[in-house]
């Protein structure tokens, strides 16, 4: 049974509450991984393929995306490389059960914030997700913008919302 989320459909009510984007098509791994950020609270929108985390309408709430890197069709890699030429500065966390060193190596100097090769502890991965905003290029600290500021600290410390 699929863990209880909010939808793609059903957006927080004022557009800016953080959001953790899974990308994995495998179904029990994406059913544990929303099961384990909705269990601290954190808004999480599961997917199984490329082409169906592209059709969705994002907002500019915080978001980071949890990226398989062995997908059917387009691989996390390619989706990564895709994002990064459009300018979109969502960070990305890579999981994989089938990593190696250069995979590694090519993801990190691409821009991830980390990678994870499966099992991974679930600790690491909520740590992961919770350092993104620190990955965000002219991240809102940096910019001088108080409201985006102070949703990245609450995206890295629930207590804090």
């Amino acid at each position: 049974m699929e863990p209880e989320r909010r939808k793609p459909e059903d957006p927080a009510p004022d557009g800016t509450e953080p959001v953790v984007f899974v990308v994995d098509d495998d179904l029990s791994v994406r059913n544990a991984i929303a099961s384990l950020i909705g269990s601290v609270g954190t808004r999480v929108e599961t997917f199984a393929t490329v082409p169906e985390f592209l059709s969705l309408d994002r907002t500019d709430a915080p978001a980071c995306l949890v990226l398989d890197v062995r997908l059917p069709g387009v691989s996390g890699l390619d989706l990564q490389r895709e994002l990064s030429g459009r300018g979109d500065p969502i960070p990305v966390i890579f999981i994989t059960g089938h990593g190696d060193v250069p995979m590694t190596v090519q993801a990190m100097k691409a821009g991830a914030i980390e990678f994870l090769t499966k099992p991974f502890r679930d600790q690491t991965l909520l740590d992961a997700i919770h350092r993104r905003h620190r990955a965000r290029p002219g991240g809102a600290a940096a910019a001088g913008e108080p409201e985006a500021a102070a949703r990245a600290l609450r995206f890295a410390d629930p207590a804090r919302a």
